[in-house]
């Protein structure tokens, strides 16, 4: 392929999709999220944080308080993309996270809210 075609490629190939946690390693606290952009998803996660416009109030208070490196951002799993292009991908994206919710172990005060 030349390069015209490779990067026509990769503009047209669906971005990866799955679970992604932002971790407090200091308090063992967890935001948990599943999206069709996961990378992406995870750069406007740490992009709200960095700026306090992040819409979970409690973990930019521990972000301010504990600071830029008590925090890991991770993809925890992915899931690959349909081969129809009709499929709706957010029922399985929830039920991954169901799972990766249920395989951490996490009781309720272990969890950043989500909306």
């Amino acid at each position: 392929m030349d390069r015209k075609a490779l990067r026509r490629a990769y503009k047209e190939s669906p971005p990866p999709m799955g679970v992604y946690a932002v971790r407090n390693t200091v308090e063992n606290k967890v935001l948990l999220g599943a999206s069709p952009n996961v990378a992406g998803r995870l750069n406007r996660e740490r992009f709200s944080l960095e700026n306090g416009s992040h819409f979970n109030r409690t973990l930019v208070a521990d972000w301010n308080r504990l600071g830029p490196d008590a925090f890991v951002f991770e993809v925890l799993d992915t899931l690959e993309p349909s081969e129809d292009p009709d499929a709706d991908s957010a029922e399985d994206l929830d039920a991954l996270l169901l799972m990766w919710i249920d395989r951490l172990g996490l009781h309720p005060e272990d969890i950043y809210a989500h909306r």
